[in-house]
């Protein structure tokens, strides 16, 4: 059984280099490490996918991963980035490759943002803010799945977790919107009332200025979690703190799925000065997490 299977991602971006660069530096076991889409170390056994269409090779590179995955040959995937209009132009109509594995594997996931003991959550993902609508039944759900991650993969024993509000201010007493009294708050007493001990939604900004401190200070932070309402509420800060430490990781599936923080950078792909950093981080996320199982 091999430990982690890494796609090489968008045959246009910087995945191949990322990858190779971040492989060589981590010197990993040869038998515990396996390459999908191109061979981009000799040393690692290599699962070649025809590159003739590039959103068909970006998909088949995970379909692989997760047939691996349901066969119990791997525990983590590590994914490189790929293009979501690549995706779309094979025929393939998700918002990312967190949707994909989630259909292949047959199960709900949540984005977790992970860097040191700085972790975010989004509640929604890749919308229209137009769209963005929030139930209890969601935040009930993915809280949950939240809380179980955390005490099996993280070794927390008792979580603790901070709720954004939707609205700024935190709705302002229903001033500037009442999803925090009418959807939000009587959620989270649910939540609380099972035994997962998780804040009021606070007003996002003061929220993330706190924890923005502490991890630019080197402090510990006070939640082991943060839950975002929608995609820019939670990455806006992640990525303005902590970009290149990132790590995107996928809850919820068969096996722990990471990824790196950065695009495809179509605009730098062969030139040879990726930084590799996030890729890094990413595999060795997934190797700890994997290990705790």
């Amino acid at each position: 059984m091999y430990k982690i299977a890494i796609t090489t991602g968008d045959i246009k971006g910087i995945g191949d280099e990322i990858t190779q660069k971040a492989l060589h530096k981590l010197n990993l076991p040869t038998n515990e490490i396996l390459i999908i889409g191109h061979e981009v170390d000799k040393r690692y056994d290599t699962i070649k996918i025809d590159d003739s269409n590039n959103g068909e090779f970006c998909y088949k590179t995970l379909e692989c991963a997760a047939n691996l995955a349901l066969e119990n040959k791997i525990s983590a995937i590590v994914t490189a980035p790929v293009s979501k209009y690549a995706l779309l132009q094979a025929g393939y109509n998700f918002s990312g490759q967190t949707e994909v594995l989630q259909k292949l594997l047959g199960a709900d996931a949540e984005m977790l943002f992970i860097a040191d003991d700085f972790r975010v959550m989004l509640l929604t993902r890749h919308l229209a803010l137009k769209d963005v609508k929030i139930t209890k039944d969601m935040i009930t759900d993915k809280i949950t799945r939240l809380n179980t991650f955390l005490k099996k993969y993280c070794k927390i024993e008792n979580p603790k977790i901070a709720m954004c509000a939707l609205n700024p201010h935190a709705g302002e007493g229903g001033m500037l919107g009442r999803e925090e009294i009418e959807i939000i708050t009587p959620a989270i007493k649910k939540l609380n009332e099972e035994g997962i001990e998780i804040t009021e939604p606070k007003s996002a900004d003061a929220l993330f200025a706190r924890v923005g401190k502490k991890y630019l200070t080197g402090q510990k932070q006070d939640y082991d979690a943060i839950v975002a309402c929608y995609h820019d509420q939670g990455l806006c800060p992640v990525k303005a703190l902590c970009f290149d430490k990132t790590v995107n990781t996928t809850i919820g599936l068969k096996v722990i799925r990471t990824s790196p923080s950065c695009g495809t950078a179509y605009d730098i792909a062969g030139k040879g000065i990726a930084d590799e950093t996030s890729m890094v981080e990413a595999i060795k996320t997934a190797y700890k997490l994997s290990s705790n199982a």
